[in-house]
């Protein structure tokens, strides 16, 4: 028996996946990806005579059977999965029937759509005395939200929050948002597929303005939605700054500066 990779191929520009990820595509045998989320160009990395599926029209069970079976034929099997294969990737679910048959997976991390979507929008998450905190969710729909893990009870905390699989019921998250204490005027950032080469859209707007702005430049799909404090942050010339670089604070390899206040 071969060896299944669950990959990350990252937020869509293909240069984003990791080194070992684009090694283990390159040695796989057969490689299944996730075509309606993951851009083709990631299979470049791909040997000439390796055999590419595409799941998009696949059900559970006919994605880890066919991976049960090229793992009876390969070496390495690669399942290559858009951003990170642990966050909103089904991957337990992939890895039980692999792990009856006794097949050995592994799992290569990639960059998250939200870290994507902050970088392209040139946003930093955390900022000192303001948000320390970061929180991945979702809004509920076929797949039910724990009882503790409602938007408006996360948002109550006032920390940065990366919104999945919402994009399409943005006027939803703007209004729990505002219900959970939030000011209409709060700054809130919408990214259509970061990273995607000549794809990519950064929207800005406030929660009260944020789903018109969306409808009007139709965003409806495969997008991330950011609301932190910390938004903004690069032109709050007042904002506190951290102690990594302050003289005043020493450091293992930087002891405090003499006379420093």
């Amino acid at each position: 028996m071969g060896k299944v990779w669950f990959v990350g191929a990252g937020p869509g520009a293909p240069d984003l996946i990791t080194v070992r990820g684009t090694r283990l595509l390159a040695e796989a045998g057969a490689i299944l990806y996730a075509g309606s989320l993951v851009a083709e160009t990631a299979l470049q990395w791909a040997s000439a005579d390796c055999e590419i599926a595409d799941s998009k029209s696949m059900d559970l069970e006919q994605v880890t059977d066919w991976l049960l079976e090229r793992a009876a034929q390969h070496q390495t099997v690669v399942r290559l999965q858009t951003g990170d294969p642990t966050l909103y990737g089904a991957l337990a679910e992939l890895a039980r029937p692999l792990d009856r048959a006794q097949i050995p997976i592994g799992i290569v991390p990639g960059v998250s759509s939200a870290m994507a979507s902050a970088a392209a929008a040139g946003e930093c998450l955390t900022l000192p005395e303001v948000t320390q905190s970061v929180i991945f969710t979702r809004l509920a729909g076929r797949t039910k939200m724990p009882e503790t893990e409602s938007l408006a009870s996360l948002a109550s905390h006032r920390c940065s929050l990366c919104i999945f699989l919402a994009i399409d019921r943005i006027a939803q998250v703007a209004e729990t948002l505002i219900g959970a204490g939030w000011a209409e005027s709060a700054p809130i950032v919408v990214v259509y597929k970061a990273t995607w080469p000549g794809e990519e859209q950064v929207l800005r707007g406030t929660l009260a303005d944020i789903a018109t702005r969306c409808q009007a430049a139709g965003i409806e799909r495969q997008a991330m939605i950011l609301a932190s404090p910390a938004l903004g942050a690069r032109a709050l010339i007042e904002a506190k700054t951290s102690k990594l670089y302050d003289a005043n604070f020493p450091r293992r390899f930087r002891p405090a500066q003499a006379g420093s206040d």
